[in-house]
């Protein structure tokens, strides 16, 4: 992700490129999959906030070695793009220190779709933030969310119903 992707104020996120490795070791900024996984994702204040002061302390750090005008988000020591390894060995290093089991950097993608779909946030949206071509692609890869949504969605019927029969009651 480049800078020129974050909205500041508005507070959109634009994805439009993906970072792979290839086979003899380049890395090679690529469209992304689908024309759904180019997309427009919200981001929250705090998000935006958090952003803000990376890009600040990127630029002071990137400043003592004479750098300037920065454009990757996630750069090595010396502005570069930062490869993907070594995003996943910092993010590694991370979760040690913090005491959390182990997981993927990968995860934090399927945290967040579960996470949403826990929250009630529809299926669709939940599909479009993660850049799927169909909302069935997503209902396929997080139906083990969907059992405790069908016993809410149980809860919730009874509870109109209830309400219904209160009122007609009177």
């Amino acid at each position: 992700m480049k800078w020129g992707d974050v909205d500041f104020d508005r507070g959109i996120l634009v994805v439009r490129r993906t970072v792979q490795r290839t086979v003899n070791g380049l890395i090679v900024k690529e469209q992304p999959k689908t024309d759904n996984s180019r997309r427009l994702v919200n981001i929250s204040p705090a998000t935006v906030d958090v952003l803000r002061q990376h890009q600040k302390r990127q630029a002071e750090e990137m400043l003592k070695f004479g750098l300037r005008d920065i454009e990757f988000i996630f750069t090595n020591t010396v502005g570069n793009l930062m490869e993907p390894r070594k995003v996943n060995h910092i993010f590694d290093r991370i979760i040690g220190k913090a005491g959390i089991p182990k997981i993927r950097f990968h995860d934090l993608r399927h945290t967040h779709a579960t996470m949403l779909l826990k929250q009630g946030i529809h299926p669709k949206i939940v599909s479009e933030r993660l850049g799927h071509s169909s909302i069935g692609i997503t209902l396929d890869i997080y139906s083990h969310v969907i059992p405790s949504m069908q016993r809410e969605a149980a809860v919730a019927i009874d509870q109109v119903l209830q309400k219904d029969r209160n009122t007609l009651s009177r």
